[in-house]
């Protein structure tokens, strides 16, 4: 949840041909055993193009074809072992470089699960569902697995409310100190969104463990949650932990980059300065959490909390939500192939007709969403994602035409504001609401040429990605973590990770 403060078996075939005795006429070979992966679901090879047995749904992308495009490659020239050493350079700075200027994980002792780690917010001093379950996927995407159980380990100690007094209990709090103190006692759903993707991708690539580490379990727990979950109403002040400390909203707010530059803005334009929900007493009233989904919409929740019926078209995965409805336990399934038709809908409903830029909120059948200071609610910090989002789906499943036309749009508006120097904020007409131009919204901005039409504006726009350098510094955690994804996609190297019986493609 960026916005608030700035805001992936198949079975081998086996032939049965003949008879257990030699005989001098060749018998007919018996049909082929349906493949079928570890959930017992038929399934196809990833056979050549041209000889895939496509099943209904499977769309025309990677997850029908097992092919995954390198667009540095088919671009820029770029060969996959340039790529490749790229994004390992930029695994190594953000996980394993300097302390001060290049990484955002660090390893903070151990448990009795192992290792701890978290991937940390520099701007604002905090680590976040968001970034813990980026750093996962990064990490089981690029097969390092001791980074991964350490990220989930401090997610699973620290973050995870199992005080049953907090109606958030289940739910990950979305944003804590990085000693492992709350700074939040509520959830944002895409934290546990990427937890539930990157679980599913950790089974399939290493298989299952005992405890945390049995991943199919934990992601199957969290994805019911999401749809199950009881609605609880609870009077704060709440716990993360029973026995740890009520969460209380300091008195004025946490040290961080974001907040001393906040409050100078707010001393030049005059304006009172901390927010409203810092230095004042505020009665504790009761609060209702219940899904992540609202059921009626098939569709994901900004927020749990039942005060708040909107949405985020950044938190809309649609390719997500396709692996769910084949993965996922069996009584959801349908809900989630649903969920994906409904958020291809949803984003093409609330986007800029002529920018393709989306809004940070929605109302939930696409209307625009006002805002507290009476203003319609525009494209902000957590909307960089939703242009990746909607073309990483076209390059799995390719299921929505409109999705070409989107990217087409979104990048044309983009480079027509200058590919060096566009605004990281604007109205969904196209205003610019900021004058900082952020690395790590052209670097999702350039995901959008998996569906954009081949031309100068996609190899533009892959070509300033590739000359960027590493986002460094205090911005360095969402411009960071965006720039490692959005390479990754790039080069063909984030893939979906079938179960472990399934011949996966080598790079």
């Amino acid at each position: 949840m960026a916005g608030r403060t700035r805001h992936f078996a198949i079975a081998a075939i086996m032939l049965l041909a003949g008879s257990a005795n030699a005989q001098p006429v060749a018998q007919p070979a018996a049909k082929p055993a349906p493949a079928t992966n570890g959930w017992g679901e038929q399934v196809h090879t990833n056979a050549p193009l041209g000889r895939i047995k496509r099943f209904p749904g499977d769309g025309s992308g990677a997850f029908a074809t097992g092919r995954y495009r390198n667009l540095f490659a088919e671009q820029l020239g770029k060969t996959p072992q340039e790529t490749h050493a790229r994004i390992e350079q930029a695994f190594q700075r953000f996980f394993h470089g300097d302390g001060q200027e290049e990484t955002v994980y660090f390893e903070t002792g151990a448990n009795a699960n192992g290792t701890l780690a978290y991937v940390t917010d520099w701007a604002n001093n905090d680590a976040r569902s968001e970034g813990m379950s980026y750093g996962m996927m990064i990490a089981v995407q690029l097969d390092k697995k001791r980074e991964f159980d350490a990220l989930w380990n401090w997610s699973k100690t620290h973050m995870q409310v199992t005080d049953p007094q907090n109606p958030s209990f289940g739910y990950f709090a979305w944003s804590m100190s990085t000693d492992g103190s709350p700074r939040s006692v509520g959830a944002a759903p895409d934290g546990e969104e990427y937890y539930v993707m990157a679980l599913y991708f950790a089974a399939n690539r290493w298989g299952n463990g005992t405890g945390i580490y049995d991943y199919k379990a934990e992601a199957d727990k969290i994805l019911s949650n999401m749809r199950h979950r009881a609605v609880m109403t609870g009077t704060g002040p709440f716990r993360i932990h029973p026995d740890g400390p009520p969460f209380v909203q300091p008195s004025t707010p946490w040290p961080s980059p974001n907040n001393r530059t906040a409050a100078a803005e707010a001393a030049k334009k005059g304006e009172p300065w901390p927010p409203a929900m810092f230095g004042t007493t505020r009665p504790n009233r009761p609060v209702t959490v219940g899904p992540m989904v609202e059921e009626s919409h098939a569709m994901i929740r900004f927020v749990p909390e039942t005060s708040n019926n909107t949405t985020d078209a950044s938190y809309h995965l649609p390719h997500f939500y396709e692996l769910w409805s084949r993965w996922g336990p069996e009584a959801d399934r349908a809900f989630w192939s649903k969920a994906a038709d409904v958020s291809r809908d949803l984003i093409v409903k609330v986007v800029g007709p002529k920018t393709a830029l989306s809004p940070e909120r929605s109302n939930f059948d696409g209307s625009r969403l006002i805002g507290r200071d009476g203003k319609p609610v525009e494209f902000g910090y957590d909307s960089w994602r939703t242009v990746s989002n909607w073309s990483v789906d076209w390059s799995w499943f390719g299921k929505d035409p409109r999705q070409r036309t989107l990217s087409d749009r979104n990048q044309a508006f983009l480079f027509g504001q200058g590919i060096d120097k566009f605004a990281d904020r604007y109205t969904l007409d196209g205003k610019p609401l900021s004058d900082r131009h952020s690395s790590g919204m052209v670097a999702a901005t350039a995901v959008g040429g998996f569906a954009a039409t081949p031309g100068p504006v996609s190899k533009a726009f892959l070509q300033t990605v590739w000359d960027m350098p590493l986002p460094t510094g205090e911005q360095r955690y969402f411009d960071g973590m965006l720039y490692l994804m959005s390479m990754m996609h790039l080069s063909g190297e984030f893939r979906i990770i079938a179960p472990a019986t399934a011949p996966q493609p080598t790079r």
